[in-house]
């Protein structure tokens, strides 16, 4: 025996001379639908957010850990570096010393002065260049950058951000006015 099927709509047979059947279109979302995936994505854009700025704490702490610990070892360094320095520089010091007053003829105490005021030189340089270098630390295109933003103490004196001034020339215009006044530049 055969089983039935029973009569309802089936799968759609091609009439003769008539067009093909396709696939039939899925129906169109409505608004509930078109909000919930609205609220869908939102959610998920601000997760992805949420999961970079994460990272980038992370990063920032990890790099923030590492220089920390590379300064530190620097310093250790540095300072056994400073301790080799100077009993090198003292050993020449003394042996300079002995050959102006024993080879040259020349007194103790002229001996003592001219390598005195040789170091003295040597520090004065020294300390001229540090402090040349000292100025690369105040971050100064930076500070320049933030005070166009209206953030930091020089947002006052800078340009508006859509303004055609440039904040290199106001500064420069700063720093100069404070050097004629007196005070120390920002």
């Amino acid at each position: 025996m055969e089983p039935q099927t029973p009569p309802g709509p089936g799968p759609a047979e091609p009439t003769p001379g008539g067009p093909e059947p396709g696939p039939t279109p899925p129906p169109t979302p409505d608004l509930a639908d078109t909000l919930r995936a609205l609220r869908d994505s939102g959610k998920a854009g601000v997760g992805a957010a949420g999961d970079a700025a994460k990272a980038l704490r992370d990063l920032v702490a990890a790099d923030v850990s590492l220089a920390r610990s590379a300064a530190g070892r620097s310093a250790v360094f540095a300072g056994v570096a400073v301790m080799f320095g100077v009993s090198a520089w003292l050993l020449l010091m003394t042996a300079l010393i002995v050959v102006l007053s024993n080879q040259v003829g020349l007194p103790w105490w002229m001996s003592l002065g001219g390598c005195g005021l040789a170091s003295l030189l040597a520090a004065w340089l020294s300390l001229q260049k540090a402090t040349d270098y000292f100025e690369h630390t105040r971050l100064k295109a930076t500070r320049r950058q933030l005070a166009r933003l209206g953030i930091g103490e020089l947002s006052d004196l800078m340009p508006d951000p859509g303004s055609p001034a440039s904040a290199r020339a106001v500064g420069s215009e700063v720093r100069e006015g404070a050097r004629a006044e007196g005070k120390t530049p920002p």
